[in-house]
């Protein structure tokens, strides 16, 4: 429910540009706000779990967050909508850190790369669930429509989510202490191999979201006039994201992280070129794989944060996620600037070049992590 109410603006982009007359990338701040004041609520998140517990936080996040989306639905203006998208962002900073220290807290060492993988996995599917549900219902309806939806279906997730989530077992509370964060994420930051992890989530991310930010543009325009639903649809290659998740994650296990993740990256790169294609199946091949790639990159580096991070780990999958959906914010509304000038061959450069500037940065990480941590379990 998380995904499916941070992601639920995208597929709706182009009707924002056309109800609220703004460009695309004014259209794209529907999703940066909330990314960009997410990853900075996120550290704090971290801390206020160490002290109230990661489940209780967990709940309240996913409470306030559906509450707010029905006050989204019913925005009169695009600059209210920003606004209320902005406090959105505050709340859900709740649930994404924190599930990551939970998931390497309560399970075991020997399966944490296949835990992780899972939970990746499930982000996959609320992202997908909330793109389709979204642009289907705008369709039909309307955008407030399809936005109220995703509020009233985050109210029954919450309640869901409350009742079936096992109490923590490996916890054990700490003082709220906000002074020591800095000194937390200062170590973290000082830590190369963690700067490199770091650098490469705010590259993937950027370069995932800009690319579905506006691939919605590229299909329902000229050659291939799609209606909204359509377009909506195309997001059911979310589901390769619940597959290369867990599978790249038991692979980690057993070759090393950063082949997997070099792996990723690589399908990444060569799906991104196949969308260039005038054939409307290539594209969708394109994006599919592109998918694929993401996520399993996206959930062996996770994973790896647990691992590398010496302590305060909460804090650490935190600095992650602020990299990661910085990455989110800023490279998903600059793309918007290569999209006007230049089209989809615009948004392709600039989704490509983060990519190779990502390849280099798994090259410095290998100078920085021994090869028995990249090893992961096989050590």
């Amino acid at each position: 429910m998380t995904f499916a109410t941070l992601y639920c603006t995208q597929p709706l982009m182009p009707v924002f540009s056309e109800e609220f007359a703004v460009s695309p990338a004014v259209a794209s701040l529907s999703l940066s706000v909330t990314t960009g004041t997410l990853s900075v609520s996120i550290l704090f998140a971290a801390a206020l779990s160490d002290s109230r517990g990661r489940k209780a936080v967990m709940v309240t996040s996913l409470l306030l967050s559906a509450l707010l989306a029905l006050l989204v639905a019913a925005s009169p203006g695009f600059l209210s909508l920003l606004v209320l998208r902005a406090l959105q962002g505050v709340v859900l900073a709740g649930l994404p850190s924190i599930a990551m220290t939970y998931v390497g807290e309560e399970f075991r060492e020997d399966s944490l790369g296949s835990a992780m993988g899972l939970y990746v996995g499930g982000t996959a599917v609320g992202g997908m669930i909330g793109r389709i549900s979204t642009g289907v219902l705008a369709d039909a309806y309307s955008s407030q429509v399809a936005l109220a939806a995703v509020g009233a279906v985050g109210l029954l997730g919450a309640a869901w989510f409350s009742i079936g989530l096992p109490a923590s077992e490996n916890f054990r509370p700490r003082p709220f202490a906000i002074g020591k964060l800095p000194r937390a994420l200062l170590r973290h930051v000082k830590d190369p191999g963690l700067l490199c992890i770091f650098g490469v989530g705010f590259l993937l991310m950027g370069s995932f979201v800009a690319l579905y930010n506006y691939v919605g543009y590229l299909l329902v325009g000229p050659p291939f006039d799609l209606s909204q639903t359509a377009v909506g649809s195309i997001f059911a290659v979310y589901v390769m994201g619940t597959a290369s998740s867990p599978l790249m994650g038991r692979l980690s296990d057993g070759f090393g992280r950063r082949k997997v993740i070099l792996l990723g990256v690589a399908i990444m790169l060569v799906s991104a070129l196949l969308t260039l294609s005038v054939n409307l199946y290539v594209v969708i091949a394109g994006v599919a794989l592109y998918t694929f790639g993401f996520f399993g990159a996206h959930s062996v580096a996770s994973a790896w944060i647990g691992q590398r991070a010496a302590g305060e780990r909460a804090q650490a999958s935190s600095l992650y996620l602020l990299f990661y959906y910085a990455g989110s914010s800023l490279v998903g509304t600059i793309g918007g600037l290569f999209w006007d000038p230049y089209g989809w061959y615009g948004v392709v450069l600039m989704v490509s070049t983060l990519l190779v500037v990502s390849l280099l940065l798994m090259g410095l990480l290998s100078l920085a992590v021994p090869t028995q941590e990249d090893d992961g379990d096989r050590a």
